[in-house]
């Protein structure tokens, strides 16, 4: 019997950075929904309140990780990482930012992982070979989202 190979377990060839990029302006929204908790009366209300935020922004964290890691380690191959070999340095920090965002209530953590995943983006356009651009997002984080041209 013949032995068949591929790049994942379906190789689809669909790949796009905008779940990671949705993924981060809710980390970034939720560290704003922690930040303004503070202002809630104490008791279980704001501890469930506080408890739901936390776990979405863990989760989204993770959704940012696994999302940046298939793009790099299924889509980049050896051409598009000599095209740009910063790919390898720019996943790792993703992966530690997503981290630090994790463990903080800090916006301006939270919104070093989206620069990280913005740049992430542009760059997988770039090996595309397809030319991106930053537009509003329409999300309450008021950033923004890169898309292809």
């Amino acid at each position: 019997m013949p032995t068949a190979y591929a790049h994942c377990d379906i190789p689809c060839k669909i790949y796009d950075p905008h779940a990671s990029q949705v993924a981060a302006h809710t980390v970034i929204r939720m560290t704003q929904m922690l930040i303004e908790s503070e202002k809630l009366d104490d008791g279980a209300e704001r501890e469930h309140h506080i408890a739901r935020l936390t776990s979405v922004k863990e989760e989204h964290t993770e959704q940012v990780k696994r999302e940046v890691r298939v793009i790099w380690g299924d889509y980049f191959k050896d051409e598009q990482i000599q095209k740009i070999p910063k790919v390898h340095e720019l996943v790792h920090s993703i992966m530690l930012q997503s981290s630090i965002a994790r463990q903080k209530i800090d916006i301006d953590e939270a919104n070093k992982l989206l620069s990280l995943v913005q740049e992430f983006a542009e760059v997988f356009y770039l090996a595309k070979g397809v030319a991106s651009q930053r537009v509003p997002s329409t999300f309450p984080t008021e950033g923004e989202i890169v898309i292809q041209k």
